[in-house]
């Protein structure tokens, strides 16, 4: 057990002019990742002070993803990568533990990228429909062949066939596509390959968990309000959520729920509209969060298209 490393992995992640955001080094091919250091009384606070240190990021939100397990020898891909707990006999040589933190962007800052240039297929507010549809489902039907598991398994993760897309499946469905050979990352990658920005090893894998997570986690956590100025329209709020959902929201059900449940209050402000009349301004209401983060606060997020 001596030689094992363990690492930590930060995915950082910001909305900006209504689009996901994530932290990367090396021109967008890597997350920031650092060894482990034994000083601080916890893990969390350790990858807080290391974030800010590195990146002089002020992060809101912040929670460990999972443990990742790499085997000696391998070479970073899915199958050699497995949750700390269930690492067997063969200890591994590196372990690495992700983090996902939330942070405000004010300007345009180096190293920040857009989320769907790794997963294009996510955004269906963009060309992630018509790419679904065409390329990968195509792709996905070759692979599947006659076989009724992986047709169902490809139909239930993509949202084919009639079946309704969840959003919350980011990571299975990275995984279908790396178990099928249409990613760079894939052990044998094929003639064609589903178009997106590749990462070495394990880390788009860690991103697509980390954005499973927040699409997850805003259905019923205020994290949302993590990534927002201080003061908001509702539009400007129910943009943010979609550019994280990847997908558009019925503008009066989201406002009608949102108000609905008290989160946020009127600054007696206004800003001006390139159109129409002024936006009303809004800030978090903080002292409801513990609250809502026991009921949930049940964001207007439909499961299907």
């Amino acid at each position: 057990m001596s030689n094992i490393e363990t690492e930590l992995v930060a995915v950082l992640l910001a909305v900006q002019d209504e689009q996901p955001l994530v932290l990367t080094l090396d021109q967008g091919r890597n997350l920031p990742s650092g060894p482990l250091e034994t000083a601080h009384r916890s893990l969390q606070r350790g990858m807080r002070l290391w974030v800010e240190q590195q990146t002089q990021c002020h992060l809101g939100h912040i929670e460990q993803l999972y443990t990742f397990a790499e085997a000696s020898g391998d070479d970073g891909g899915e199958a050699g990568l497995a949750d700390a707990g269930q690492a067997g006999a063969d200890a591994p040589r590196l372990i690495r533990i992700s983090y996902m933190g939330l942070t405000r962007l004010e300007d345009a800052q180096e190293g920040w990228r857009g989320l769907y240039e790794y997963f294009p297929w996510e955004n269906l507010r963009g060309s992630g429909a018509e790419l679904i549809e065409s390329e990968i489902g195509r792709a996905l039907q070759n692979w599947a062949g006659r076989d009724p598991a992986r047709q169902w398994r490809c139909a239930e993760t993509f949202g084919l066939e009639g079946q309704p897309w969840n959003d919350e499946l980011v990571l299975h469905r990275y995984e279908l596509l790396w178990e099928a050979d249409l990613l760079p990352e894939s052990r044998r990658p094929g003639a064609w390959v589903v178009p997106g920005r590749a990462m070495p090893s394990d880390r788009r894998r860690i991103l697509a968990t980390a954005l499973a997570r927040l699409r997850a986690k805003i259905r019923y956590r205020p994290v949302v309000f993590e990534l927002m100025p201080e003061t908001f329209t509702l539009w400007q709020l129910q943009r943010t959520v979609e550019a994280i959902a990847g997908r558009p929201l019925h503008k009066q059900n989201f406002r009608r729920l949102i108000l609905a449940q008290d989160l946020v209050e009127e600054t007696g402000e206004a800003e001006n509209q390139p159109q129409g009349r002024p936006a009303r301004l809004y800030r978090f209401r903080r002292e409801v969060i513990g609250a809502r983060q026991l009921m949930g606060s049940k964001l207007p997020i439909a499961r299907s298209v």
